[in-house]
């Protein structure tokens, strides 16, 4: 089967404090999908249940091997999903802040784009 695309959307995620590239990459994912509606899926694309799109998240972010995958996917609530993780996005100093656990002075950025997908005969 073909798979053909549907809609690509972008995001962006900051996590300004804690240093975690997996707060930010979750947060470029909710950002990229927060006012989406789909209702192609179901009247153009004839889908009975929306676990049938296919998501395919790739996400760049600063520490990528520190990103728990699952975290980031568990962003999206339906579909047969995918994610890229890859060495981009930015670090910008910001100010550490004892109380709110940080690190050091890092404020990691993340971009994402969600592309959702069906299967076509």
């Amino acid at each position: 089967m073909a798979r053909k695309r549907l809609i690509i959307e972008m995001g962006m995620g900051i996590d300004q404090h804690g240093q975690e590239p997996t707060v930010a990459a979750s947060r470029a994912v909710r950002n990229a999908i927060a006012h989406n509606a789909l209702p192609g899926v179901w009247e153009v694309a004839g889908l009975s249940h929306p676990n049938e799109m296919i998501i395919e998240v790739q996400v760049a972010v600063p520490y990528p091997e520190q990103v728990r995958e699952e975290e980031v996917l568990a962003v999206l609530p339906f579909g047969r999903k995918t994610l890229v993780v890859e060495s981009g996005g930015m670090i910008v100093q910001g100010r550490a802040i004892p109380e709110l656990n940080d690190k050091n002075d890092e404020m990691l950025i993340a971009i994402a784009a969600v592309t959702v997908l069906i299967e076509d005969e």
